[in-house]
């Protein structure tokens, strides 16, 4: 028998059959966000005529669709101050630059300086901490730096996380990639999945793959055949930048993990991939104002692109 806070029921109506059972369920239970639903099916807590489904089940007329809410435990994440920049803050939301080298949220091997227990020293409470996750809705991989987003409530977390999920959400990134590509603007589309045997990495492949889409547009170009570009994502799967444009032979500079470590000879240390997330445009949660924030490059990214333009200036001297 599972302890828990609450049970429910609820009957599929005529006009729901057909619906994700994810989506009847966020349908069904409003006060949930779905990401917490969709964790709920997985983990066998919600019956389909008493049966486990995935939560791609298309729900049919008459089904008894059962949910338990499993009793919470408590929360080991302990707040710490963890560096960040505040960009905005107001009683629904927190905006802030993220530096590189901060894990967001606690995994194996980093159960302790993450960004969430950041977050939780700064904000005290924050909705979804029980998950491990408090406040978050989208992440940034450790040494990307840059701009997210942070939900202050429950409210705040269901509405954000359906916007990621619906691509509401839009953001520029701005990367150095080792090599420029040949085209000055282009356009990727191309399945991402975990790759087949590095399980540490994704990889674009020809089927099962989650659809990807990213834009790019070549700002500058540099003496060594490095360039700066500016990134728009259509979708946002994990490591998408960083895998669409290594799957064309240009990766991210310093990324070794995809092919992008930088030679001794252009005589740069680049300890980190150059990869930042600039700019963000969504709608506030709550009052439904459209809002655009912007995170200036992080120091280190600045200092490589001052270095390469001044030895370009040089070399056209």
């Amino acid at each position: 028998m599972v302890k828990s806070e609450k049970s429910f029921s609820f009957t599929v109506s005529s006009e729901e059959q057909g619906m994700r059972l994810d989506m009847f369920l966020v349908h069904s239970l409003s006060d949930f966000s779905r990401s917490a639903l969709r964790k709920l099916i997985r983990d066998g807590f919600v019956l389909v005529n008493d049966m486990e489904s995935k939560t791609g089940y298309r729900v049919r007329q008459g089904e008894i669709v059962s949910i338990c809410i499993p009793e919470r435990a408590p929360s080991s994440l302990v707040p710490e101050k963890v560096q960040f920049t505040i960009l905005h803050e107001d009683d629904s939301i927190l905006v802030l630059a993220k530096p590189p080298g901060i894990v967001v949220h606690p995994a194996a091997g980093h159960n302790r300086g993450t960004l969430v227990h950041g977050l939780l020293h700064h904000c005290k409470v924050l909705p979804g901490k029980e998950e491990g996750r408090p406040g978050i809705v989208h992440r940034l991989d450790k040494d990307t730096s840059g701009i997210m987003i942070v939900a202050k409530t429950d409210n705040s977390l269901k509405k954000l996380t359906e916007d990621f999920h619906d691509r509401k959400i839009r953001k520029i990134y701005h990367a150095i990639l080792l090599r420029c590509p040949r085209e000055k603007n282009g356009r990727i589309v191309a399945e991402i999945d975990r790759h087949p045997v590095n399980r540490k990495k994704m990889a674009v492949v020809n089927t099962n793959g989650r659809y990807a889409a990213t834009n790019w547009h070549v700002k500058e170009q540099y003496y060594n055949g490095m360039c700066l570009v500016e990134i728009g994502l259509e979708t946002g799967r994990t490591h998408q930048i960083r895998v669409h444009m290594a799957s064309i032979g240009c990766p991210v500079a310093g990324d070794s993990l995809y092919g992008g470590r930088v030679p001794g000879v252009v005589g740069l240390s680049v300890p980190r991939q150059l990869l930042h997330s600039s700019t963000i445009s969504f709608v506030h949660p709550d009052n439904g104002q459209n809002l655009m924030f912007t995170a200036p490059l992080w120091p280190d990214f600045q200092t490589i692109i001052d270095f390469l333009r001044t030895k370009q200036t040089a070399d056209n001297q």
